[in-house]
């Protein structure tokens, strides 16, 4: 049976108008649950203040994966549900997201990743910025690199927790491809712009084709993009996205040393999330130094609950020479739990302070796992 291409087109025609029905129909109870938030008898409560909920946002998208028959892939699906679920939150509220920027950047790609395209943008000069906007209060959300799977932790979100009042509500993985841009051809370039961690991820690509080239550490890749598209002879290492939007070329592409290159993003903000069924809580404690085997005490408490640590991380604590702090990150408990609880003041035995940084629901990629 052939098909009629004119019937075809108005039969998508008829389904546009259900689609825009159905969507404003699910705006209008978006708006509904805002108001009900606001209407709350406790109007202190966090989860009433907040329209960004991850722990929500998590149950949706693997709903649409799991009720998904095709033909649309599950990617693509869930891309449509992202920029849906940002024209309600939009809808809600105000929200604006700081991140480090300029446009281009990887921090960028992350945050437009995770709020989509309708919420506001808020670009910063360094990590310490956008961690200072939150506390502020001029942006309800901020988005970090915290760390990355070739190059390891970024030291100065670390740093920036220590001090920093703000909490981790969520986390979001993006895969990291970078790329050398330059108006020069690659054996006319003199220098080479970028960001450490991305200069450190393509080592072996720098030492076989630019050996010798100066190399210039920037805030962020798409500064790197910024100067490069200003100077002769000068490249960037940076995201794809930064030669259309800065007007340079693309010389090489993939030049990251592994394949499977991906940084791990936090989302800050004032408060975190509910629990959900799988979260990480991620803790921050100095142990008494003059205690011999502090550190070992402390760390048996998450083995004797029967807790997994995922990561490990120490940081000088400023304080005094030689007096660190340590962040240790654990799967399958949420920061309100009773076993975190006891975790807490069992390791107020051993250590000169506690302090949950954030508790956010498990979303580590199953590739990554």
């Amino acid at each position: 049976m052939s098909l009629n291409l004119d019937t075809l087109r108005l039969q998508i025609d008829s389904l546009d108008h259900k689609l825009i029905a159905l969507l404003n129909e699910r705006a209008q109870v978006s708006l509904d649950i805002g108001a009900a938030k606001r209407e709350a008898k406790d109007s202190q409560d966090e989860e009433n203040t907040h329209v960004y909920i991850p722990g929500r946002e998590k149950q949706v998208f693997e709903k649409v994966t799991r009720l998904n028959p095709g033909p649309l892939a599950a990617d693509s699906l869930c891309a449509i549900y992202r920029e849906i679920m940002s024209a309600s939150i939009a809808l809600q509220k105000d929200v604006m997201v700081a991140y480090l920027g300029p446009i281009g950047s990887f921090s960028h790609d992350a945050s437009m990743k995770r709020f989509g395209d309708s919420v506001q943008y808020a670009s910063q000069g360094t990590i310490a910025d956008v961690f200072e906007a939150v506390e502020r209060g001029r942006c309800q959300y901020g988005v970090v690199p915290f760390e990355n799977s070739i190059a390891g932790s970024v030291v100065p979100t670390l740093d920036k927790f220590i001090k920093s009042k703000v909490k981790i509500r969520a986390e979001t993985y993006l895969p990291v491809h970078h790329y050398l841009l330059s108006n020069s051809p690659t054996e006319a370039v003199r220098r080479v712009y970028s960001h450490p961690v991305a200069l450190a991820q393509c080592q072996t690509f720098l030492n076989n084709q630019l050996k010798g080239i100066e190399l210039i550490p920037c805030a962020s890749t798409s500064e790197a993009a910024q100067l490069a598209s200003k100077e002769k002879y000068a490249a960037a290492i940076c995201n794809r996205v930064c030669a259309e939007i800065y007007g340079l070329d693309i010389l090489h592409a993939d030049i990251e040393d592994q394949q499977d290159n991906t940084t791990r993003f936090f989302i800050i903000s004032d408060a975190w999330d509910a629990p959900t069924v799988s979260d990480k809580t991620l803790l921050m404690f100095t142990v008494d130094h003059r205690l011999p085997g502090a550190l070992c005490d402390g760390l048996k408490v998450f083995k004797d609950h029967s807790l997994n640590l995922t990561k490990i991380d120490s940081r000088p604590s400023l304080l005094r020479p030689w007096h660190y702090v340590f962040f240790v990150e654990c799967a399958g408990v949420h920061g309100e739990s009773e076993v975190m609880n006891k975790v807490v003041s069992e390791l107020g035995k051993f250590c000169l302070d506690v302090k949950i940084v954030g508790t956010y629901p498990d979303q580590r990629p199953q590739d990554l796992s």
